[in-house]
């Protein structure tokens, strides 16, 4: 029997509008589409709207802490794109696949055998200061921002090798929209957050804060990874923390990785933070699927994750709640 799955995080619909090839969720060369998602028995697949800053910056470039610095002009026109990918998203709706807004739709999708499409964005720069382009943003459909990606925003900092960046909070227009959004029924997203940023959130935060495609620095020690402290907090808030396929996110030697490592990361975090807390946000599209030989091509190939996880002494119980009750409980108390 497939066993029902929510991926928190992929950059499907980001690589489709790049594409010049004419191609939709229904056929596509990309990780995600709807072949693969109906045999893996996908439940709901949250679509990341996501457009990267420095492809709007005009003139050299400027480096701080070696971030790149995306001037206001930039994240006006990178906000305008990820419009865009909204209303794609809305035009990729068929019999089978509907947008969502709230719990309930949810529900009713679920009854009628229809996956759900949660509509994200990763990178709240594109707010560029403006706080009426959060209520747009959720009048759209968005239900969740990634309140940083890699560059340094309106809100607050990027996960950072840079010690002093990697220990900034969130600026006084990220704690506010953090409370903003609170109000409004929209997840709080700390993946790629600095350690700072994230402990903001933790505390300002009224309603469970998700790391929607983060592992655990103690197995692969790069800043975008979470260490045990903030794995048992993000437990505490009732939040999520979503497994992610990226090989560079899991293992230092990316060459090696297998999907026994995805299963090493649960295995973690359940130790670490208890069974509340492990849910699934792939990355799909935003690595080339295939890249490393043997390893996952995309959603059709879950089957083998849930196999590794079996093999790590991860209970079906426990996996019942990583693949998808973990995340219908934030849904639940969030939307």
């Amino acid at each position: 029997m497939t066993r029902k799955f929510i991926d928190m995080h992929c950059d499907t619909i980001s690589e489709l509008q790049k594409s010049e090839a004419g191609e939709s969720l229904l056929e596509n060369h990309l990780c995600v589409h709807m072949e693969g998602m109906e045999k893996a028995g996908t439940m709901i697949q949250f679509f990341a709207c996501f457009a990267n800053g420095k492809d709007y910056v005009e003139g050299p470039p400027v480096w701080n802490a070696g971030h790149r610095q995306i001037s206001p002009e930039a994240w006006d026109l990178a906000y305008g794109a990820v419009l865009d990918m909204i209303r794609r998203i809305r035009r990729e709706e068929n019999e089978k696949l509907r947008g969502i807004r709230s719990y309930e739709e949810i529900q009713e999708n679920v009854r009628l055998g229809r996956i759900s499409a949660i509509a994200t964005v990763e990178e709240g720069g594109v707010l560029n200061g403006r706080a009426k382009r959060l209520e747009e943003l959720y009048r759209e459909g968005i239900r969740l921002i990634t309140l940083t990606w890699n560059y340094e925003n309106c809100l607050g900092y990027p996960n950072s090798r840079d010690s002093e960046m990697m220990n900034r909070g969130l600026k006084a227009f990220g704690l506010e929209m953090v409370e903003r959004m609170n109000a409004l029924g929209m997840l709080v997203d700390v993946s790629h957050l600095s350690d700072g940023g994230f402990w903001d959130c933790i505390r300002v935060s009224r309603t469970p804060v998700v790391a929607s495609h983060s592992n655990v620095r103690a197995l692969c020690n790069v800043p975008r990874n979470l260490t045990d402290d903030m794995l048992r907090a993000l437990a505490e808030k009732g939040g999520v923390a979503g497994l992610n396929f990226y090989p560079v996110f899991l293992r230092e030697e990316i060459q090696n990785v297998t999907v026994q490592d995805i299963a090493c990361h649960a295995a973690h975090m359940i130790d670490a933070a208890g069974e509340e807390l492990p849910a699934i946000g792939t990355d799909f599209d935003g690595f080339v699927c295939g890249s490393v030989t043997g390893y996952l091509r995309g959603p059709a190939d879950m089957e083998q994750v849930w196999e590794a996880m079996k093999k790590q002494g991860i209970t079906e119980r426990q996996m019942d709640k990583i693949w998808s009750e973990n995340a219908l409980r934030v849904l639940k108390e969030v939307l």
